[in-house]
């Protein structure tokens, strides 16, 4: 995949066909952009399950705040990654540590790793980098 530029169908596709999001590095924080990017995806019907280690146990926006991917207790569709850039290749390596992997991992606005996407691709998962769902969605789902 050509991660300079993605076809719009291909981002459309993932957005309507998603419906769990393990969204890593899930802020309780109102001013930091995965809290807010959280309440936009609850907002449209997601199930967002955050991720995040310093707030596991305890709640953001309602939902239960986990350590890890592997606690989330069901599969999920897709990985949003709010992390630095050089953490991907580590986390993609936990994803690709799951009994039930995600279709897609998306990294967020800077997130990009070349290298570990295509791992990742090559185990058979999408990979979005340097993309906001929050943006996308509106303007391709409506």
């Amino acid at each position: 995949m050509n991660h300079d530029a993605y076809p719009d169908f291909y981002i459309s596709d993932i957005l309507k066909s998603t419906k769990t999001i393990a969204l890593v590095g899930a802020s309780p924080n109102p001013e930091r952009p995965s809290h807010r990017v959280m309440a936009f995806l609850l907002r449209k019907g997601y199930t967002v399950f955050p991720v995040n280690p310093g707030q596991a146990g305890k709640e953001i926006h309602g939902q239960k705040v986990y350590a890890r991917l592997a606690d989330v207790p069901e599969p999920i569709d897709m990985v949003d990654v709010f992390r630095a850039a050089h953490a991907l290749p580590a986390l993609v390596d936990e994803i690709l540590s799951l009994k039930v992997r995600p279709k897609v991992i998306w990294g967020q606005l800077s997130v990009r790793d070349d290298k570990a996407a295509a791992k990742a691709e090559e185990q058979g998962i999408k990979v979005v980098m340097d993309r906001c769902p929050a943006i996308e969605y509106p303007r391709l789902v409506g």
